[in-house]
């Protein structure tokens, strides 16, 4: 990553500092430097490269090759090329350096300025059009330097040499701000007006590198229940913005790992375990806070004047939709939900919500992969040139192959939503184009039904290519083993909600001895019966009926579990129905709808509002250690029939916080012994954890703690996301297998 992150001036500088002539230029293919010198200088030049490169590059090799050329008097910066098909990596966003915040205090051209940049800092894959990383291929281009700009970006002693994003007051883009009676310009004005909005009880949509955010006072109940309600989202968590690291300490539990996350230069929202509660509105009785620190001036800046330590900031978009990124598609739409709009007069290209991610046992683990992140590639053993996996239906992303990497994109999200299809659809076709790329293979999951699959069975017959199909698990695993260059038979262990099996039903909690070419089934979870289908995933009391139906059918007391006194008596004779009649009860051994029937009986949620909320309730419940376990069967499949019957024994006399506790740990227990038993007929001794259910922090500790100590070797998901945002990059791995 030498494109974006300020590397030609930085190589200016570090050529002057050796006394070396020659010059730098910008190609498809990354950075090509000619310098003449004593082959000794030259050396330590080189050394220099790779010992003080801008923060936010990454040098994958340097290629030192001697040759001809005529004398140079200087050094300088050449035109950029382009060189054939072959493309460097695009840098992601990244937040504002400690400098430009200095210079947004004391450089006269700058002061307050709200789009301060240099080669270090500012939007990068937001903007950008095309390669090489030039002014005129971002949406930059519209803005012509003034004098001051134009002498700092030819200036090589200069921070700002060649900082394609440079402005100033002078020159840049504005923000401008508009309510129901008035309208402002000139920043200071601006944030004034905004801060009397904040303290007022007022959401703000402002617009932000990646698309519109939805802001207002995290610590008002009635300001965020309000928010919570015009945006449609009934329960699910709300991002939180802190001032600064010592408000984050205040209100969250923090450790040095993932303070240092925090603090990153790609500022991600950080899934911290709550210490002091904001509103109440803000996670609605979770035990954690999506925390986030200011990447953009414009965020520091507010904070200087606001009085609140903390802003929830969502995502500017209707429940479920794409963020929004057209001015007037946003002040359409976000008008009926905020009391004002701060716009600013500057594109953005490439649409990117905020990362998410947490640290589970002191390693880095992504939930949603986008700002910050996209669109670094992922480096691969195998080749996987010309290869587009489409991934999965929910939490989609995508991913090209361009020879040993894999480039995945941004967060896309369910694409039975059709706005989210259409940003799908965009999403591919610029993907294309920024890279260089022309499928001549598509891959997609096994379900026959998802819109990633009708959209490569058309791609299938427009460009007369193959088509691999891919199953969903078989997927997870190998997700993994590629982000650790694995290539050899495993313990696969995939456990997540849903996710098509090879025999038609519905898998989800699956023992797998797999490599990237296929899968075996080993064991899996016990098949229960879905009682409405996906109506059971909104509804998990159903699973919890459907469970207790299943092991002790007419002869259980359903009245003496609270759950059911809280349900409709005619609802619980329609769904038993359904259960007996084999009526719209498709089977499934998926793990998460087992956490959503004891979540559901423990009194939790037994009815969803957002995506794994029961699961979430049950882990957010935990309190203290205990490594007590429940009773379980595993033979030829896990039966949990000992494990529900002893909850619901515990029920009347336990806390349920102690309950969570056992349950989880009987999941571990569960994963520990079926990962023997295939140790003990295989020998194999690497397990491989990945799918959705493993972003439970408990769980996955737990887990990981009992394998290891038993000398498994553990594998998980750092790179891409365990859930199904992870899905297109185990494709991309095992069609590069398959297609041989």
């Amino acid at each position: 990553m030498v494109q974006g992150v300020g590397f030609r001036p930085f190589i200016c500088r570090m050529a002057a500092k050796h006394g070396l002539f020659g010059e730098v230029d910008n190609r498809t293919d990354g950075v090509s430097v000619i310098v003449q010198g004593d082959l000794k200088t030259i050396d330590r030049f080189s050394n220099d490269i790779l010992q003080n490169a801008p923060p936010a590059s990454q040098i994958k090799s340097i290629e030192i090759n001697a040759t001809q050329f005529s004398g140079y008097d200087s050094f300088k910066i050449a035109g950029s090329k382009t060189v054939d098909n072959q493309i460097t990596e695009v840098s992601p966003d990244i937040a504002v350096c400690h400098d430009c915040l200095e210079d947004m205090e004391k450089d006269p051209e700058r002061i307050d300025y709200a789009f301060i940049n240099c080669t270090n800092c500012g939007p990068r894959f937001t903007i950008i059009e095309g390669l090489p990383y030039d002014r005129p291929k971002t949406t930059m281009k519209s803005f012509r330097m003034c004098e001051n700009c134009n002498s700092e970006y030819n200036d090589i002693l200069d921070r700002r040499f060649h900082a394609q994003p440079i402005a100033c007051n002078s020159c840049g883009p504005v923000y401008r701000y508009k309510d129901s009676v008035k309208r402002l310009s000139g920043i200071k004005q601006i944030l004034e007006e905004v801060s009397v909005q904040i303290a007022s009880g007022k959401t703000v949509a402002i617009k932000g590198i990646g698309g519109y955010h939805l802001m207002c006072d995290a610590l008002n109940n009635s300001a965020v229940s309000e928010l919570r309600h015009k945006k449609q989202r009934d329960s699910k968590p709300f991002a939180v913005m802190f001032r600064d690291i010592f408000a984050v300490r205040k209100y969250c539990y923090i450790d040095k790992a993932e303070e240092k996350e925090l603090k990153s230069w790609c500022r991600p929202i950080l899934i911290l375990k709550q210490k002091e509660i904001l509103s109440v509105a803000v996670s609605n009785g979770l035990n954690t806070i999506g925390a986030m620190l200011p990447y953009m001036p414009v965020h520091y800046m507010l904070f200087r004047i606001i009085q609140t330590p903390a802003v929830v900031l969502t995502s500017g978009n209707i429940s479920d939709e794409p963020i929004i990124i057209d001015d007037l598609m946003a002040e359409k739409q976000l008008m009926s939900i905020a009391d004002s709009f701060l716009s600013y007069n500057r594109q953005i290209l490439n649409r990117t919500d905020d990362s998410v991610i947490r640290i589970i046992d002191h390693k880095t683990s992504l939930i949603r992969r986008s700002r910050g992140f996209v669109p670094r590639p992922i480096d691969l053993k195998c080749n996987v040139e010309g290869i587009l996996a489409l991934g999965a239906e929910q939490k989609n992303s995508f991913c090209i192959g361009k020879g040993n990497q894999a480039v995945m994109s941004q967060y896309i999200g369910d694409l039975k939503n059709p706005a989210t299809y259409n940003f799908f659809n965009e999403t591919i076709d610029r993907f294309s184009d920024l890279f260089r790329f022309k499928p001549e293979f598509v891959i997609c999951d096994h379900h026959p039904d998802y819109l990633s699959t009708l959209y490569a069975e058309i791609l299938e017959n427009e460009l007369n290519i193959p088509l691999i199909r891919v199953q969903h698990h078989h997927a997870h695993i190998a997700s993994c083993m590629a982000e650790h260059g694995i290539d050899e038979d495993v313990i696969g262990i995939s456990m997540d909600g849903t996710g098509l099996g090879s025999d038609g039903n519905i898998w989800g909690g699956e023992f797998l001895i797999a490599d990237l070419k296929g899968f075996i089934r080993f064991t899996h979870f016990d098949y229960i019966p879905m009682p409405g289908g996906e109506k059971a995933i909104d509804e998990p009391w159903r699973m919890a009926f459907s469970y207790i139906y299943k092991y002790f059918g007419d002869s259980f007391d359903y009245k003496s579990v609270p759950l059911f006194n809280s349900i409709d008596s005619q609802k619980l004779l329609l769904v038993k129905e359904m259960v007996v009649k084999k009526m719209n009860s498709p089977i499934t051994s998926g793990a998460g709808r087992l956490f959503d029937a004891v979540s559901a009986i423990l009194g939790f949620c037994s009815a969803a509002t957002f995506d794994s909320e029961a699961p979430m309730r049950l882990e957010s419940a935990i309190d203290g250690e205990t490594n007590d376990f429940y009773p379980f069967r595993a033979a030829k499949t896990i039966v949990f029939a000992d494990t529900i019957k002893a909850i619901l024994e515990d029920l009347p006399r336990q806390k349920i916080s102690v309950i969570s506790a056992k349950f989880h740990n009987t999941i571990a227990q569960v994963i520990l012994e079926v990962s023997r038993q295939i140790r003990k007929d295989t020998s194999l001794n690497k397990v491989i954890l990945s799918g959705g259910v493993f972003q439970n922090k408990y769980l996955l500790e737990k887990s990981s703690y009992l394998l290891t100590r038993n000398r498994f070797k553990v594998f998980t998901n750092h790179l891409v996301p365990a859930n199904d945002g992870g899905i297109s990059l185990g494709q991309l791995v095992i069609a590069s297998k398959i297609r041989r």
